[in-house]
């Protein structure tokens, strides 16, 4: 949250507590966000307001907090598919899968382990790709991730 206020305060140039704009682009950008006018204008718009309106420090909150939400989740669901996809091919194999599984000290089976991975491929060809495996994280949310067997005590 101090980001977001440190960002919406340096773009305040004249302290008036308002940001128009051309200001909000550049202030979305120095929190890291890759976005053109015409993403910033509908924003705005779903505030209720034009491109010639200026935003207030909470509506700023407001859209930076989705914004945030949404790019947390992605980025984050793919660091974790990138470390299952430790031989960097863009997939995650059943080789892939049973060497994290094991690094984690999980025991599995090969067949639970080929399971997980039917479970996410969609397009039948035996491993994961990013796509897959972030519609499978969104879906199960976390819980995803946990390799441990239900059964155990």
């Amino acid at each position: 949250m101090q980001e977001i206020r440190e960002a919406f305060e340096l773009f305040d140039a004249d302290g008036s507590g308002k940001v128009d704009v051309r200001e909000l682009k550049i202030a979305m950008r120095a929190l890291g966000f890759n976005v053109k006018k015409a993403e910033v204008r509908e924003m705005v718009a779903e505030l209720g307001k034009d491109e010639h309106d200026t935003v207030d420090y909470d509506e700023f909150v407001k859209l930076m907090s989705r914004k945030m939400a949404t790019r947390d989740t992605r980025e984050e669901i793919l660091k974790v598919f990138q470390l299952f996809d430790d031989d960097r091919s863009g997939r995650i194999s059943f080789a892939n899968l049973k060497r994290v599984v094991g690094m984690v000290g999980e025991r599995m089976t090969d067949e639970e382990i080929q399971e997980m991975i039917d479970e996410a491929d969609r397009d039948g060809d035996g491993e994961i790709g990013e796509e897959d495996f972030y519609r499978v994280m969104k879906r199960r949310g976390a819980s995803a991730l946990d390799l441990s067997s239900e059964d155990e005590d």
